[in-house]
């Protein structure tokens, strides 16, 4: 019975931990809008790794 009730606390821990983690992650990505997966792609050049090469076209966004 023991194991029972250990193992209905583990799954609940786990799963409260996963709503906390998820609230902490909306909340950076509410203050921080410019570091996520929805940022503004019209900037052309800034995100990728050739920031330097940015002069020559090949961030550019594809239109």
């Amino acid at each position: 019975m023991s194991l029972y009730l250990l193992t209905i606390a583990l799954i609940m821990g786990i799963a409260v931990l996963g709503i906390a983690v998820d609230r902490v992650y909306r909340g950076f990505a509410r203050d921080n809008p410019q570091l996520g997966p929805f940022r503004d792609s019209d900037q052309g050049c800034g995100c990728c790794a050739a920031k330097d090469a940015c002069g020559t076209g090949s961030c550019a966004p594809k239109h």
